[in-house]
């Protein structure tokens, strides 16, 4: 059975991985502090960040979306910020713009909140086409140009954009070349009864979601730990026969019948990069067939479109994948 390598990617020191590993092990436990629930939310975070991607969160407001981010970020000593998306809001908004100094008589960059570690951009759909496209050359290309000037952004970088799934009124959709630059499209699912219990409990004992530090939530990572992660996950093996799996998956989706879009090639390449951080975050140095099923629906999901006759019987993008994941054959 042969193994895809990256040519050229040198293996990390063992001690440098084994901390990251124990490093990003204990962030679900922090961002707990702060956050009821939502393992999987966190875990398509952490994913992103190993991939260098970016993530669509879906879900009704009050499901603690912004909270999470911020936790986060505060759990691995990165840097976040918020930009609330309406409809006035201008490209120069988001990615920064030239000023005019009067004491030196000449035009300055003045950073927008894009640069910064990880962007919360809430109710992107609220926002026109035009600011939209503003993250498309940071999303893609770690860079804003203005007037020109490409600038780099820092690193890490990860935008995790929000969308409410229940008002569409007054809302631009993302087009499908701005859903193909997100990673995952996550669904923040409302908290079960025990779970919104511990949060009002937390709530009545005094917690205030402004502040972290009294919340107890401590830097745990680092971006060196980070960087020792994604080197690590660059090494993860890839049997052939789970590459043409992954190949399949994607090929199954352009001619599902009840599809008018299926995942393009940029999917694919989202699915085994996803497969080979999940594979590394379960303690594996190969990604196996469980690891593609467990990414392939958030992976997917927003990069296909469900026929308006198939969505009047009821189907939607995870049912239609659901329903390929069993029919497509998986390697043993």
């Amino acid at each position: 059975m042969t193994e895809t390598t990256i040519p050229g990617a040198a293996a990390p020191p063992a001690d440098d991985e084994a901390a990251a590993r124990q490093a990003l092990g204990r962030l679900r436990a922090e961002v707990g502090k702060a956050v009821v629930g939502q393992d999987g939310t966190v875990t398509g975070l952490l994913i992103a960040l190993l991939c260098q991607g970016h993530v669509l969160l879906e879900g009704v407001p009050g499901v603690a979306k912004t909270l999470l981010v911020r936790t986060l970020a505060a759990a691995l000593s990165l840097e976040s910020k918020r930009l609330q998306f309406t409809p006035d809001l201008m490209p120069g908004d988001v990615t920064g713009s030239l000023v005019f100094n009067a004491r030196t008589t000449g035009f300055e960059f003045r950073e927008g909140p894009i640069f910064t570690n990880l962007l919360l951009a809430d109710e992107i759909n609220r926002t026109p086409p035009k600011t939209q496209a503003a993250l498309l050359e940071a999303m893609e290309e770690r860079q804003v140009s203005v007037e020109g000037t490409p600038r780099p952004l820092p690193d890490p970088f990860l935008v995790a954009a929000t969308q409410n799934p229940v008002e569409y009124e007054g809302t631009y959709p993302l087009p499908e070349a701005q859903l193909d630059r997100f990673l995952f499209k996550l669904t923040v699912p409302l908290p079960s009864r025990d779970e919104e219990f511990g949060v009002l409990r937390a709530h009545h004992h005094g917690f205030d979601p402004r502040d972290l530090v009294a919340a107890g939530v401590r830097p745990v990572a680092t971006p060196d730990d980070l960087a020792a992660a994604r080197r690590a996950v660059r090494r993860v093996q890839v049997a052939d026969v789970v590459l043409a799996y992954m190949v399949d998956l994607c090929r199954a989706t352009r001619s599902a019948p009840s599809l008018e879009l299926g995942a393009s090639p940029r999917g694919a390449t989202a699915l085994l990069n996803a497969a080979k951080a999940a594979a590394w975050l379960g303690g594996r140095s190969y990604v196996t067939p469980d690891d593609v099923k467990g990414v392939a629906r958030p992976a997917l999901r927003h990069r296909i479109r469900v026929r308006h006759d198939a969505q009047l019987e009821g189907a939607t993008a995870d049912v239609v994948l659901e329903g390929l994941l069993h029919t497509v054959p998986a390697p043993r």
